[in-house]
C-alpha cells in the first residue's frame, strides 16, 4: 500500500472539508456524473486509487497477513445487551473507547426514531451516554480522529460531532435544495471525502423530497455529489484500505456492490461483489482487504476475500445483526451490534487481522 499522508496535512484538509458550506452540485439522475461522462473503466486488481482509504495509523504499511478468522465459523460473545436497537459502532483509538448508536422506536407525529450515542470503555468495562440526542445511525471518524461523522436521520443530514466538546456541525444538509430521506451509514476517506447512503428507513412520516429514489452520495470540497440513485435501499457502506474500491449494500436487492474509486473521490464502474444470504446491513474491511458484512436475516457476519470468496462467518446475537467495527489497542477486536429490538447487544471477538475502526 502507498505511504499514508501526514497527520498534519490530513487534519488541515479534513477540517476544511467538514467546515465548508454545502452547495448544490449539478448531476443527472443515475450514477456519479464522472462515470456518466465515460470515466472510470475497471481498474486492474491491486491498483491504487491514488489516495488511501484508511485513516492514518490504521493499516501498517507493508504488512502481510494470513487467514483473518481463527476458524470458518466463529462466535462473538456478548459484552452487554438490553439496548433498544444498536447500530454504527466506531472505535476512537486515542481515547480508548467505542461509540455506537442506540435507536428507540419512532415518536409521533413524524414517527422519527430518537437516537442516543452511547460509549463503551473496555479498560473499565463501563457504558455511559456520549450524546443524549445524537439523532444518528452509522458513525465514522474524521481522518484526524477528532470528529465523529454521523449519518443523522433526525435532521435528514450528515453531521459532525467534535469529540472535545460535542459541538455539532453540518457535513451535508441537502442535495440541490432537497432534503435527504434518512442518511443511514457513512465512510470517510483519508483525505476527508465522505460517502454516505440514503435509504428511507428512518424517514418516518416526513415528506419524500427525493421522488422515491434511494441513493448514495459523496461530499468533497464542501459539495454534495450524487454517486448512484438506482439502488434499492442502499444500507452499509465501506471503503477499501487502498482507496480503490467503495462497497455498498443494497438491502432490498440482497446484493453488495463495488465501485471503482478515482483519485478525486468520484466513482467509476459498478459491479456486483456478492449476491447475499439475506438483508445486508453494515460492513467493515480489514487491512488485508477482507470484507465483513452483517446480515439482518440470519444474524451472521459474513467474511469475504477481496475477490468475493466467502471465508467464513461470525455469529453473535442470532438475529438482527446490524453493523461492525474493529477496535481495541491493536484493532484486532471486531465489535458487532446485534440482537432483537429491545434486547439489542454489543458483542466482541478477537480476530487475526486489524481493520477499520468503523
Amino acid at each position: 500500500m502507498a505511504g499514508l499522508p501526514t497527520t498534519a496535512a490530513l487534519t488541515a484538509l479534513s477540517l476544511a472539508l467538514l467546515a465548508a458550506p454545502i452547495a448544490a452540485s449539478p448531476s443527472s439522475h443515475g450514477l456519479d456524473r464522472d462515470r456518466a461522462a465515460g470515466a472510470g473503466s475497471a481498474r486492474p486488481a491491486g491498483a491504487l486509487a491514488g489516495v488511501p482509504g484508511a485513516p492514518p495509523g490504521v493499516c501498517p504499511t507493508g504488512a502481510s497477513y494470513g487467514p483473518p478468522l481463527p476458524a470458518t465459523s466463529v462466535t462473538a460473545p456478548r459484552i452487554r445487551g438490553g439496548f433498544a436497537f444498536l447500530e454504527g459502532p466506531v472505535w476512537v483509538a486515542d481515547r480508548g473507547y467505542l461509540l455506537f448508536s442506540d435507536m428507540a422506536p419512532g415518536v409521533w407525529p413524524d414517527n422519527v426514531q430518537p437516537s442516543t450515542i452511547r460509549r463503551y470503555t473496555p479498560s473499565s468495562s463501563t457504558f455511559d451516554t456520549f450524546v443524549a440526542s445524537g439523532g444518528s445511525n452509522g458513525l465514522a471518524l474524521s481522518p484526524d480522529g477528532q470528529q465523529v461523522i454521523a449519518a443523522t436521520h433526525d435532521q435528514r443530514s450528515v453531521s459532525s460531532y467534535r469529540i472535545s466538546d460535542l459541538t455539532r456541525g453540518v457535513v451535508a444538509a441537502n442535495y440541490q435544495g432537497r432534503a435527504f430521506n434518512s442518511p443511514n451509514d457513512v465512510a470517510v476517506r483519508s483525505d476527508g471525502v465522505v460517502y454516505f447512503t440514503d435509504p428511507n428507513f428512518q424517514r418516518g412520516n416526513r415528506p419524500d423530497q427525493m421522488n422515491g429514489r434511494t441513493s448514495v452520495f459523496r461530499v468533497a470540497g464542501g459539495q454534495v455529489h450524487l454517486v448512484d440513485d438506482t439502488l434499492r435501499q442502499p444500507n452499509g457502506i465501506s471503503l477499501a484500505p487502498d482507496g480503490a474500491t467503495l462497497y455498498v449494500a443494497a438491502y432490498s436487492e440482497n446484493r453488495i456492490y463495488r465501485y471503482v474509486v478515482q483519485a478525486d473521490g468520484s466513482t467509476g464502474a459498478r459491479s456486483v461483489f456478492v449476491n447475499y444470504i439475506g438483508g445486508p446491513d453494515g460492513g467493515t474491511i480489514d487491512c488485508a482487504g477482507n470484507v465483513y458484512w452483517t446480515s439482518g436475516f440470519d444474524g451472521l457476519v459474513h467474511v469475504y476475500s477481496p475477490a468475493g470468496v466467502e471465508l467464513g462467518t461470525i455469529r453473535s446475537g442470532g438475529t438482527g445483526t446490524t453493523n461492525v467495527a474493529f477496535g481495541g489497542a491493536d484493532r484486532r477486536t471486531l465489535f458487532v451490534t446485534s440482537g432483537p429490538r429491545n434486547d439489542s447487544g454489543l458483542y466482541g471477538v478477537r480476530l487475526n487481522v486489524p481493520g477499520y475502526p468503523y
